[in-house]
């Protein structure tokens, strides 16, 4: 069967640049690799292919003869594939198939120990106002017999004799030879013969740890405080971080929206007649709200600076405070003669607008 065009095979023209070249023959590889299309000949055709293709086009002598004669240009200079001792295949891929096959260097990075979360509780007075709250979680710390080495004190850690210290091995899969993690050492480069009765080698111990966390004014449901460092453990790197995740509970009167604390306050039936004064809560002191004469029943107050504060805004929001009028109940016989008395010296249209302007708009219905 004849060759296609290599041009045609990494889909670029002939005129792409080296950087071009090593774009189109990446995204082929992880198209086509032979790890992601296990038992699937047609891939690992193709992906050799492409393998070809970018040995040849990638170099200027192979490229030229090629250009000039076609294939025939370049049998004799090892263009029937790649000779991958000399193809550096982690230029070609760099961090894109560490990632995809877990390979990546541990050098290109430093190792880090996992983070942790931690949910923390508060009322909505703690939320608003700030707090500084004691936390007690359990972490893996260095041990402080073999100080995190896992070796018997006395003993040291040993050269893995499978990966030679490096901490990685090279495998050859067919003609394609990628780097993994050594499975000896753990990628450590270093194995332990005689262990730290301590920590049974791994370095660390599980403890109970107490900690003081600083909760900014203003926190709200799924907001996160962040302790740096004061994550999981780990052998050779740093710790990670935690996160304290916070979650507000509810508050028996007040509903928080954002800045603004919404609250519903019952004012007796005269009150609202004839006027006063009640006493309404906030988080931080009671406080006193004046009640016109004649309020309605839904009327809503809005007390200033008394709400609640965000972590980016320190200025206090308000309080909505909606008032309900309550209807009295279980009057005696004296109460509800005077009540009825009462009731018949009030005017319909004059005493109560509201009630005469819907009955005058549904008589206009009939």
């Amino acid at each position: 069967m004849s060759k296609r065009d290599y041009y045609e095979v990494l889909e670029v023209g002939k005129s792409a640049s080296a950087s071009e070249l090593k774009k189109a023959f990446k995204k082929k590889a992880m198209k086509y690799h032979p790890d992601r299309n296990p038992d699937n000949p047609e891939a690992a055709e193709k992906f050799k292919e492409a393998a070809e293709a970018y040995d040849v086009l990638s170099d200027p002598q192979k490229k030229g003869a090629y250009d000039q004669f076609g294939h025939q240009g370049v049998e004799g200079m090892g263009a029937g594939g790649p000779n991958f001792n000399d193809f550096n295949i982690n230029d070609i891929f760099g961090d894109i198939f560490g990632d995809v096959f877990g390979t990546r260097s541990s050098s290109r990075r430093v190792r880090r120990g996992s983070d942790l979360q931690y949910n923390l509780e508060l009322n909505l007075r703690e939320a608003v106002q700030g707090e500084q709250k004691k936390i007690k979680i359990p972490v893996h710390n260095e041990c402080d017999v073999c100080f995190g080495s896992g070796a018997k004190p006395g003993t040291s850690p040993t050269t893995c004799p499978s990966c030679n210290g490096s901490g990685q091995v090279r495998m050859q899969q067919g003609f394609f030879s990628i780097q993994q993690t050594c499975s000896t050492c753990s990628g450590e480069g270093k194995i332990i013969k005689d262990k730290c009765t301590n920590c049974n080698g791994a370095g660390a111990v599980k403890e109970t740890k107490t900690l003081s966390v600083n909760i900014p004014a203003g926190v709200d449901n799924g907001d996160k405080v962040r302790l740096a460092g004061k994550g999981e453990w780990l052998k050779g790197g740093t710790p990670g971080d935690l996160y304290v995740a916070i979650r507000v509970q509810p508050h028996p009167f007040f509903e928080r929206d954002g800045k603004d604390l919404y609250l519903e306050v019952p004012i007796t039936f005269e009150k609202s007649i004839i006027g006063g004064s009640i006493e309404i809560p906030t988080l931080d002191n009671p406080i006193s709200l004046k009640i016109p004469k004649q309020t309605q029943t839904g009327k809503v107050f809005r007390i200033r600076g008394k709400g609640a504060s965000s972590v980016r805004d320190s200025r206090r929001g308000d309080i909505l405070c909606r008032v309900i009028v309550e209807t009295p109940s279980n009057l005696d016989r004296k109460q509800i003669k005077l009540l009825n008395e009462f009731t018949a010296s009030l005017k319909f249209d004059k005493n109560y607008p509201g009630s005469d302007a819907f009955k005058k708009a549904s008589d206009k219905l009939d």
